[in-house]
């Protein structure tokens, strides 16, 4: 099967994922459908649906009440990846705005609302900029304001930015600071302007916390009856051991930690409200001490 995809051209596969999508998602398709998502004939969309058969015979059948193609008991994806995170990302991002109804291909989207984030700000110039230094691998001026006690207000300060980082909620530039000599997240909102491209500072490979990860272990919190720990596990995808492994760069952990509330002692927190804890708490406090995340 995979040397018969290799030969299908890309618009082609794109309309058999399509096709695939409604049937597992939205139990059938019509010809229509594939003609107003993708601006085809007719005749086009008779001939994916014919070949969207002939590559995965008992996924499909033809509803003569309907009129439309259903999905066959049994059906299997060929061309998605089996499971919910495609649908479930699609959804997010129909109810984040990303994506217009028909972009997203669910054709019936149920009701939804995302716990959104105010938007921050960015300086669309200074992205451009920062990006342009990443991809010549130059350095750059920034005038950047720190949060720290000992810069109250902006100052120019030069960097080699190398890499992108979000954390859920904000986006920064990973980068070489020319002033203090270390790898350091600077957010890209409080970049006000730049200038003056220049030779690179140490360049991204040597920045270890960037490219060394650490892995962090999750578990259900304590307090939790046995049903809600076997609830969070399976909830999390964690292992027969009731553990979950999950390697993370040492320059984001603790973005991670704090995104997943496990940067502040949780086993001392609710565990209705906090549902995992760190199984390896010292060894993960030792790593974050060793990365310098420090804006």
């Amino acid at each position: 099967m995979s040397e018969e995809l290799s030969k299908i051209k890309w618009g082609v596969e794109r309309r058999l994922e399509f096709i695939e999508f409604r049937l597992l998602w939205e139990d059938g398709i019509r010809r229509s459908d594939i003609m107003k998502m993708f601006n085809v004939s007719e005749p086009q969309a008779s001939k994916d649906l014919t070949l969207y058969q002939e590559m995965a015979p008992e996924n499909a059948t033809y509803d003569k009440v309907s009129k439309r193609y259903v999905a066959a008991e049994g059906c299997k994806p060929v061309f998605l990846k089996a499971g919910s995170t495609d649908y479930l990302r699609r959804l997010r991002s129909l109810g984040e705005g990303l994506l217009e109804s028909g972009e997203s291909w669910i054709g019936k989207p149920p009701e939804i609302d995302v716990v959104v984030s105010p938007t921050r700000e960015v300086n669309e110039e200074c992205l451009h900029t920062v990006l342009r230094a990443i991809r010549e691998e130059r350095s750059l001026d920034i005038f950047y304001q720190s949060m720290g006690k000992e810069r109250p207000t902006p100052v120019w300060r030069r960097i080699t930015p190398h890499a992108m980082g979000y954390d859920g909620f904000r986006w920064h530039v990973r980068a070489f600071c020319h002033q203090s000599g270390l790898y350091k997240d600077f957010l890209i909102p409080r970049i006000f302007e730049t200038r003056d491209f220049g030779e690179p500072g140490q360049n991204g490979k040597l920045d270890r916390f960037w490219h060394e990860k650490f892995a962090i272990i999750i578990a259900p919190h304590p307090d939790l009856s046995p049903q809600q720990q076997a609830m969070v596990i399976k909830d999390y995808s964690m292992d027969t051991d009731g553990t979950k492994s999950i390697e993370v760069r040492y320059a984001m952990l603790f973005y991670v930690l704090k995104r997943l509330g496990l940067n502040d002692s949780p086993e001392n927190k609710e565990a209705r409200t906090q549902h995992i804890v760190l199984r390896n708490g010292a060894e993960t406090k030792q790593a974050l001490e060793q990365a310098d995340w420090t804006l």
